[in-house]
Formats: C-alpha cells, sequence, structure tokens
C-alpha cells in the first residue's frame, strides 16, 4: 500500500473561542479576509447549532460551562469545533498547493493488498517469497480471523473470475483445511474455548460472579485482552450474554479496567522489531475480523503522489522530519520541533486559561513560522519570547500541516468506521488494533500528543480545558486532511463532527489501554515462533545434521542447566551489559521483574543507571524479545516460556 509522502506550504490558522475575531495567514505568503471576523463566527454559531439540531440536541439545555462536564458534547462545544472547521476550510480555500486525493482502491486490488500487507501474498501469487511463513501464520490465526482471511480469498478469486484472467487463487476449504492429527484436536478444544469466552462475555472470565465483588452491572466495564476481540463480538453477536449492557448516552465515557495479567502487561515498544512485523499482520487480520463479525465494511483508501517537501518543519513528512533529527539527536521518536513546543507550553504553565483553544496573534505567529524554519536547528531561535498561545497555533499547525493525515490515508478509514461499533467495549478495541497499526513514527507522535493533552486536562480548574474542550478543539486538526471535506456533504459533515471528536476523546482518556499489546496477540506470536523454530530445527536435520547434533547436545546441556537450576528454586540473570557474568535471584511465586532490578541495583551500587533506566528482559524460547512490565510475575511467565533466559540491559525512553 502506498506510504505517506509529503506536499509543500504552510498555512496557520488562529481564531477566538467566542468567535469574534478570525484571521488566516500563510507562512509564505500573508493572506487576509476583510470582514471574515463576526460574519464568520455567526455563521459558525449557526451551523452549530444547526449541527445540534440535526443530531437531535434539545435547546433547552442550560449554558455550557466549559469545566462542567467529561461527559458531553454539547451545543456550545460544537459551536467551537465547527469555528476551527471554518478556519481550516478559508486556509485550503487560499492555498495554491496540490490537494490530497483519496482514491479508493478497485474490486480486487483491496483485497490483493490487504493479503500482501497480513504476510499472505503467497495465497495469489505462489511466486512470493513468504509461502512457508504464511503457512504457519494461519495456523495460529482464530476461527474468526480465519474467516476474515476466507472471505478476501474468496472475493479475489471471485474478482479474477469476472475479469477472465489466471489464477492460482486456492480454494479457501484447501487453505484452513486441518490435518488429520490436529482436527481432533481443535475439535476437542472447541467446546472448552467457547465456554471460556462466553464466560468472559457474560463478566465472569475475570473470576468475578453475578454476586461477587465487581461482578454484575460493573463486569461491563471489564477488558479481556486474552482472548480475541472479535471472538468476543462474534458471542455478544449472537446473544450468548447473560445479561445485555444498559442503553447509555453515546457520550458517556465508562472507567474500563483490565485484570491482573501475571505475565505483564505489554506497551508498544517492549518488543523487537521482528515479533513486531509479526504483531501487525496479526493486528491487521484481527482488526479486519473484528469489523467483518460486527457488519461493518470498511474501504481503505490510497493517496496519489503530491509535491514533496524534502526539508524544513511545517508541511514536511514525519519520516523526513525524524531523519533530520536523528542526524542531530540519535534515537529521536518524536519530532523535535514538536517536543519544543509541547516543552515550551508547559513550561510557561499549564494553568493559563483557553491554552489550546485561545490563539495567538496571527502575525506574531507568521513571524515565528518563519524564524524557527531558519534558526531552529541552528539552536539560534530565542524561545524565551514565544509566547504560550502562540506556541500552542504552531502545535495545531504542525499537526494539520502535515502532508498526509497522522492517522494515515490508509486507515482513515476504519478510524471514522470505530463509532459503528455496537459498544463503547468493541469501539476501544478497535482504536487499540488500529493504533498498533499505524507507522512507528504516526504512533510515537500521536502518543506523545494525547499524553500532553492529557498533561493539560489536568488543570482544567485553571486552565479551564476539559476533555471535552480539547477534544472539539484538536478533532478538526487531527482528522481534516486536505481533498477530504470537499467530498462530504454538510449532514456528513455534522455526524463527523461529533464523531472525530468522540474519537479523540477516547484516544486521550483510555490512552493506558490503547497503547499495549493484547495477550491474546502475544500468544499467537509466541506460536509462531515455536512453528518457526520447529521448522528450523528439520531444515538443520536435512542440511547439516552433524553440526546439529552437536548443538543439540551443548544446547541440551544448557536447558537441562536452566531447568535444573528453575527446579532448584531459583534463576539465573546476565547482565553483559554492565560486566555482570550473572546473578542466581531465589525463584518464589512472588517474585517479581521489579524485585529483580532492586536486587541487581544492591549489588552493583558503583552504577550510575537510574532504576526508571532498566529493564529485565525476557529473551528466548518462544520471544525474540520482550521489556518486561515490573509487576511481571516470574513464575507465571516461567510456565508460559520455560525456555526464556533473563537478561538486564538498559532502556531508552
Amino acid at each position: 500500500m502506498s506510504r505517506q509522502q509529503d506536499e509543500q506550504g504552510v498555512v496557520l490558522t488562529a481564531y477566538t473561542s467566542n468567535s469574534e475575531a478570525l484571521s488566516t495567514v500563510s507562512c509564505r505568503e500573508p493572506t487576509e479576509f476583510p470582514g471574515a471576523s463576526r460574519r464568520t463566527g455567526q455563521h459558525n454559531v449557526q451551523r452549530g447549532r444547526a449541527a445540534a439540531a440535526a443530531l437531535g440536541w434539545g435547546s433547552g439545555k442550560a449554558p455550557y460551562q466549559r469545566c462542567s462536564s467529561q461527559d458531553s458534547l454539547d451545543e456550545q462545544a460544537m459551536v467551537d469545533y465547527f469555528t476551527e472547521v471554518e478556519i481550516i476550510q478559508r486556509s485550503g480555500d487560499t492555498e495554491t498547493q496540490e490537494d490530497l486525493q483519496l482514491k479508493v482502491a478497485d474490486e480486487g486490488e483491496q483485497e490483493e493488498a490487504w493479503l500482501m500487507e497480513a504476510g499472505l501474498a503467497t495465497l495469489f501469487d505462489q511466486s512470493a517469497s513468504d509461502g512457508e511463513d504464511s503457512i504457519v501464520l494461519l495456523s495460529t490465526l482464530t476461527r474468526t480471523q480465519a474467516a476474515a482471511v476466507e472471505r478476501r480469498v474468496e472475493t479475489l478469486k471471485q474478482t479474477l473470475r469476472k475479469r477472465n484472467k489466471p489464477y492460482s487463487v486456492p480454494d479457501v476449504r484447501e487453505i484452513f483445511k486441518p490435518s488429520p492429527a490436529s482436527q481432533s484436536k481443535d475439535e476437542a478444544g472447541s467446546t472448552e474455548r467457547s465456554g471460556s469466552i462466553k464466560q468472559e462475555v457474560e463478566g465472569l472470565g475475570n473470576g468475578a460472579g453475578p454476586d461477587a465483588p465487581g461482578g454484575g452491572a460493573d463486569a461491563e466495564t471489564d477488558i479481556n485482552l486474552e482472548v480475541s476481540f472479535s471472538e468476543q463480538a462474534l458471542l455478544y453477536r449472537e446473544g450468548l450474554k447473560v445479561t445485555q449492557p444498559q442503553s447509555e448516552a453515546d457520550d458517556r465515557l465508562p472507567d474500563f479496567r483490565v485484570s491482573q495479567d501475571k505475565t505483564g502487561q505489554t506497551r508498544v515498544g517492549d518488543l523487537s522489531s521482528e515479533d513486531m512485523k509479526k504483531v501487525r499482520r496479526l493486528v491487521l487480520i484481527e482488526m479486519s475480523a473484528l469489523f467483518d463479525t460486527c457488519g461493518i465494511e470498511v474501504k481503505a483508501h490510497k493517496a496519489l503522489k503530491v509535491k514533496v517537501r524534502e526539508s524544513g518543519l511545517f508541511g514536511v513528512s514525519l519520516s523526513t522530519l525524524l531523519e533530520q533529527d536523528q542526524r542531530r539527536v540519535p534515537g529521536t521518536r518524536v519530532p523535535l520541533i514538536l517536543q519544543h513546543l509541547m516543552s515550551h507550553i508547559e513550561e510557561q504553565g499549564l494553568d493559563t486559561e483557553g491554552v489550546l483553544r485561545i490563539p495567538g496573534a496571527a502575525t506574531r505567529v507568521k513571524a515565528v513560522c518563519h524564524e524557527l524554519e531558519h534558526k531552529f536547528y541552528e539552536g539560534t531561535f530565542l524561545w524565551e519570547s514565544l509566547k504560550q498561545h502562540d506556541a500552542a497555533s504552531l502545535l495545531k499547525l504542525f499537526i494539520r500541516e502535515l502532508p498526509y493525515p497522522l492517522l494515515t490515508v490508509e486507515y482513515f478509514s476504519a478510524f471514522l468506521s470505530v463509532l459503528k461499533l455496537p459498544t463503547k467495549k468493541q469501539q476501544l478495541q478497535a482504536l487499540n488494533l488500529l493504533l498498533l497499526l499505524l507507522p512507528e513514527p504516526n504512533r510515537d507522535t500521536l502518543k506523545a500528543l494525547m499524553e500532553f493533552f492529557q498533561r493539560v486536562i489536568d488543570h482544567k480548574d485553571r486552565n479551564k480545558m476539559t476533555l471535552n474542550n480539547v477534544a472539539v478543539v484538536m478533532a478538526p486538526n487531527i482528522f481534516m486532511c486536505k481533498g477530504f471535506r470537499s467530498k462530504i456533504s454538510e449532514q456528513q459533515e455534522f455526524a463527523m463532527a461529533t464523531g472525530t471528536a468522540n474519537i479523540v476523546r477516547l484516544l486521550i482518556r483510555y490512552q493506558k489501554l490503547l497503547w499495549t499489546i493484547p495477550k491474546f496477540i502475544l500468544n499467537q506470536v509466541r506460536k509462531h515462533n515455536m512453528e518457526n523454530q520447529r521448522k528450523m530445527n528439520r531444515d538443520r536435520a536435512v542440511k547439516k545434521l552433524l553440526k546439529k547434533m552437536a548443538y543439540d547436545r551443548e544446547r541440551a546441556s544448557h536447558k537441562q542447566e536452566s531447568t535444573a537450576e528453575a527446579e532448584g528454586g531459583f534463576i539465573r540473570v546476565q547482565a553483559p551489559q554492565f560486566s555482570m557474568v550473572s546473578m542466581a535471584v531465589q525463584l518464589t511465586e512472588d517474585l517479581k521483574a521489579s524485585d529483580v532490578l532492586t536486587r541487581f541495583l544492591s549489588q552493583e551500587r558503583t552504577l550510575s543507571v537510574k532504576r526508571e533506566d532498566l529493564c529485565l528482559y525476557e529473551m528466548g524460547g518462544n520471544i525474540k524479545e520482550r521489556c518486561l512490565d515490573e509487576e511481571t510475575y516470574i513464575t507465571a511467565l516461567l510456565e508460559l516460556n520455560p525456555s526464556a533466559e533473563w537478561v538486564i540491559k538498559s532502556v531508552q525512553h
């Protein structure tokens, strides 16, 4: 699928929340709108009220208080939204650069691209090099995931037949035909799996019965990361819930919770790049299966190429920015200009009323924009002279002027489709999967922004910026990409207003859950790795039998030693990065990763490294490398990966 390009041109927009002033300027060419201030403000008030009426809101609500509620998007909030939209539209109308041209993939083309991205190209192209790996991947899939693959293979097959083109797409029944040995095993486990999934969907899977603390109605807010989301959605659709959830206002945000997993939570960035590739393939299949199960069709867009800026700060692609930044600061994961803008706003104080909402002076911000382009990398820009609201305007400009949307063209429609899912829980699950699908620069940048927005909200009592206020102001900047808005009707725009604002609310409110890798996906990666190891062992047996025998003897000796150590009540931890050969740690039921790090630091008192910069890694066995959550219980993890080795390394935050 097409990757992200970038285009020329920077547009700065500024506005006031009460719609009394409105100005638009360009960092390249000054543009003015005589008389636009009050007229545009009134227009936006009318559009906001029209949106409220179209969406069924009553006119008898109490006056909006900017810090009153975290759970509702009322009329005044949407007036602010459409004020921002109008500014973006005007800035786009005055810009001479090309609009982003979005195109839906042709019939069959989308299925081919999907199968390639999922690592299953061999299902339609026998010359593809991933044949063996595809077979292993298919062996790890759940029934709903397998159905998603079958559906796309069958659609591609029918499309090629219509075109009278020769094809080598196998029959879907052959793709998932189980071996005789595994068929009886799968059938035996089917009832047990269905029962356990049903139990979780009923709210009992986390160990809470209807009469137990945390059971009953509260169970509706439990998030289960151990069972495929699409499997849960299938059972929900089939009506296997004991009690249907009470209808709730669409703008209510429940307090979701995740039951403690003794093998530890896996965050984005904890896994090796090799395992993350497997995660991404599985997540793509799972995300498609979730939407399929709920009967929602998502058409992927692709973008036509436009003009590209190859240097600068604003209107430059994330990949280009990070290449520039990493030459100056190795390991940079979020653009330096964005980091500086967020830090500056925080240093100036987050108690300022209307931060992110009230703009800076347009002429002054325009001058700062040009100055940053020329002085930022030289280190001569005077940050102390930059006012807080000017910095906030520049931050929104940076997001809006990314040449392609931060959420990517490929998954833009999927993000917009999230709210079509029937429950808040499923919407949250879909967002979790979509974030894992984003390219690393987009995902890291979005995470940094959401963390910053939460810090702004933490000061809402003083700055009057609640979750809703931040969401309605930032949603147009995140979701509006050039060329998209002209393709939708006014009624669609009204629905999109509340939809995008609600998606931003979910991204901010539940960010601690969203940037994690579900355990069921990680378990599939473990299974994938084990199957690959078995295949490699078979290949070695054929090609290098004698060498393999010697290797196996050495490896078996090492495993016996490790097993004997574990059975003897201790594990051996290595820290080669810190010149420590190994450290024996007593193995108990309560031993956590944090305890291992504490013991290591007590023995290595001369180290200058900070505790927060250290991580205990699970390495080998059925995982390449995994940085452990400090609350991980080592005994529980040993049961999941008995061949793992334990290594302490420093981590980069």
